[in-house]
């Protein structure tokens, strides 16, 4: 085991200060950690909590997310930035996290006044390199648990305590030595917690009783089937009378024009949504809203159509169907960043999909003990429920400087 330093442990007597930070153009990442928050203010006295939002809009996710009654409870703030820079960050937002790394420097003195922060995504690690901020312990619950690189980078051993859903993660982290075990701790899946997806029943959103396909496209400009494929799968489901089907794309991809991968450097720009797709009855669009986000849609459809989202894996919590679409000429068979590809057929080619269709709830038999296996690998799933697991590992975790064995 590590131990924090005695001289970075936090005073006896004094409460813990406790932020909870939000820094991000879209809401997705906001429900795999706002639901530990009521967990830490009902389990932990000692506890004082901040939450740090960059936009009105993540504040309302976060409240949606713990009720109402989190007012009062916690100090919420609204974190600014020197106005001048703004026209400057519409252009290098394009191509750089600019606005979040200006987010972080523009609140230092905030962040200062801070035992720990709690985040979701890396870029928040920038604040280690800031003089006055030696102090705070970054703690990482990680959103998704996909199988890409992207998700075990050697960034992530900047953390100082990472939150993952179950073995496959640490076993991975384990084999690349990004992560030691005092470093990472199991407590499964926060955001099943707080869209009660275990006992979640799927909406009706169509008046017949066609299968609903959910084509669920990521962002990510060398991997994403949207950019070569999209259209064509759209006007597929167009034209058939087989199928409904969901178009609800990762929330960032219309969120913005040019996508610019900094693992790949790849960038592609994102065209318009033709307008034909509009007027289509049996097709639902949703390029950003909340149900985008809240498992409405995983929960709804009959078959999963996608290619590198992680939200298969939250899809798979009532197994189904898989296809999923190899737009990049992908060798992936036997890599462990496409491991989720053996859920269902690949796709190479938009030709094929009305076959894969056709086939898939018979082939699906062929798939399910993966799924099965991949399923329980990927989320640790207790009676505890993950909130309260991951309320009483930070908790203990900043009062001791260890993990509880």
């Amino acid at each position: 085991m590590n131990a924090l330093s005695n001289a970075n442990r936090t005073p006896a007597g004094r409460p813990l200060r406790i932020g909870f930070l939000y820094n991000h153009e879209g809401v997705h990442q906001v429900r795999h950690s706002a639901v530990v928050i009521p967990q830490m203010l009902a389990r932990h006295a000692d506890v004082q909590i901040t939450v740090l939002a960059t936009s009105e809009a993540l504040i309302e996710a976060v409240i949606d997310v713990c009720g109402p009654d989190l007012i009062g409870r916690v100090e919420i703030i609204k974190l600014e930035r020197p106005r001048w820079r703004r026209p400057l960050a519409g252009v290098l937002d394009k191509v750089s996290p600019f606005s979040r790394i200006d987010n972080l420097f523009s609140n230092r003195t905030l962040f200062a006044k801070l035992d720990a922060l709690i985040v979701t995504e890396g870029t928040s690690l920038i604040l280690k390199k800031l003089r006055g901020l030696e102090h705070l312990k970054i703690i990482r619950i990680d959103h998704g648990a996909g199988d890409r690189s992207i998700g075990f980078t050697r960034t992530f051993s900047g953390n100082d305590l990472v939150l993952i859903a179950g073995e496959k993660q640490r076993e991975r982290f384990r084999q690349l030595g990004h992560l030691r075990d005092d470093q990472m701790a199991v407590v499964g899946y926060t955001k099943f917690d707080a869209v009660g997806a275990e006992h979640k029943v799927g909406k009706k959103l169509f008046p017949d009783d066609k299968p609903v396909v959910l084509y669920n496209p990521h962002p990510e400009p060398k991997l994403s089937s949207w950019y070569g494929m999209g259209i064509d799968v759209l006007d597929f489901f167009r034209e058939s009378k087989d199928y409904n089907l969901i178009f609800a794309p990762h929330v960032m991809l219309f969120r913005r024009r040019l996508h610019v991968s900094l693992e790949s450097w790849v960038a592609r720009f994102r065209r318009d949504l033709p307008r034909r797709f509009h007027a289509c009855p049996h097709i639902l669009i949703d390029t950003g809203s909340s149900a985008s986000v809240d498992m409405t849609y995983t929960l709804a459809a009959d078959v999963y159509l996608g290619d590198v989202s992680s939200q298969v894996y939250e899809f798979l919590i009532k197994r189904r169907p898989c296809i999923f679409l190899n737009a990049h000429g992908a060798r992936w068979q036997g890599g462990a960043n496409y491991a989720f590809w053996n859920f269902g057929p690949v796709v190479d080619d938009v030709g094929h999909l009305a076959t894969a269709l056709k086939d898939v709830a018979m082939s699906h038999a062929n798939y399910r003990r993966v799924q099965d296996e991949a399923f329980q690998e990927t989320f640790d799933l207790q009676p505890t429920a993950s909130s309260v697991r991951a309320a009483d590992v930070i908790a203990g975790f900043l009062r001791t400087g260890y993990l509880a064995a």
